[in-house]
């Protein structure tokens, strides 16, 4: 079976993750779709931090 290409999973900042019960120290989550995605209760909102990084310059 063809799989197509794979995204580079997030990488979350396991100093903060260490104690999370919702990652359990991951500091990721798994979607539905099989996404990783960075852990809402550790991880600073990297979204906000990724449009003030591309609205900067």
């Amino acid at each position: 079976m063809a799989h197509g290409a794979h995204r580079n999973p997030p990488r979350p900042d396991l100093a903060l993750a260490r104690d999370c019960e919702q990652c359990l120290g991951w500091g990721t989550v798994v979607t539905r779709d099989g996404d990783h995605e960075l852990c809402h209760s550790c991880q600073p909102d990297s979204a906000v931090d990724e449009g003030a990084a591309v609205s900067g310059s």
